[in-house]
């Protein structure tokens, strides 16, 4: 599933393709929506919230999310599309561009006032342009109401701090030594989601996302996908193990054993 570094890049190329640009077209290949069609409306804008991409339309809002395969395409009026035509679930149609969302995990229309409906679930959001104290503290509070639960679920648990995935969630435990296992109640927070809005947010604007500071190929995670690979700070074998709230959110985790206790 992308980080929300990734789909905060794809709603800048989305806005910046289709903001203030009329519909000329809306499909929408799922059930649900199949017989909406928002021709002749005006694109707004897009942006991200956390994972969620909300795409405004006049007075209507589409919700989309990619999940774990999902992706949008801008593709220039006639020109051939990357990926099948049968995986495409939303097409967005103006003069200049056709907007492709394809096999996304979620969509939804809803009122402009009505989008609290499909992201008011969220916790603050790590790549806002108002993270601030507030947002921080609101996102140490939330972790820490459950100090029993572990600090890996704990951070990607959305409902606590939009945005984290499964990459910065391990990464972090590594930055800050501690095991993916250890209880929230041990862990001292308050940095650490400090440090996760320091670390998002230099990757933003970069697609070779990087937690170790070099983005040469193979150097740029301390433990994310590298088990059974010497650790880079003292040489020990990474470990890799499975972790989740339940057996439908299991993640790959990995760790030192001696750097994270």
């Amino acid at each position: 599933m992308p980080e929300g570094d990734t789909v905060y890049r794809t709603a800048r190329h989305l806005d910046a393709a289709l903001a203030g640009q009329t519909l000329l077209g809306s499909d929408f290949r799922v059930p649900r929506y199949a017989e909406i069609d928002l021709s002749g409306r005006t694109i707004d804008g897009v942006v991200s919230i956390g994972k969620h991409l909300l795409t405004r339309v006049g007075d209507v809002s589409i919700h989309s999310h990619l999940k774990m395969e999902g992706s949008w395409h801008l593709y220039r009026p006639g020109s051939r599309w990357k990926r099948p035509a049968s995986t495409a679930r939303l097409i967005l149609t103006t003069d200049d561009w056709v907007a492709v969302g394809f096999d996304l995990g979620t969509i939804d229309v809803v009122g402009r006032d009505d989008e609290g409906s499909v992201v008011g679930h969220l916790g603050p959001d790590v790549l806002a342009p108002d993270w601030g104290a507030a947002s921080e503290a609101q996102a140490v509070a939330l972790v820490q109401a459950a100090p029993e639960r572990e600090i890996h679920v704990a951070l990607l648990d959305q409902r606590n701090l939009a945005g984290l995935g499964n990459v910065y969630a391990n990464e972090l435990c590594f930055l800050r030594g501690v095991l993916p296992t250890r209880p929230v109640a041990e862990v001292d927070v308050p940095p650490l989601i400090a440090l996760a809005h320091r670390a998002i947010l230099v990757n933003r604007d970069r697609t070779e996302r990087s937690t170790t500071g070099d983005l040469r190929s193979g150097r740029q995670s301390w433990v994310y996908r590298r088990e059974n690979q010497p650790c880079r700070r003292c040489g020990t074998r990474i470990r890799a193990g499975k972790l989740g709230a339940d057996e439908l959110k299991l993640r790959d985790v990995y760790w030192c054993p001696r750097c994270q206790t």
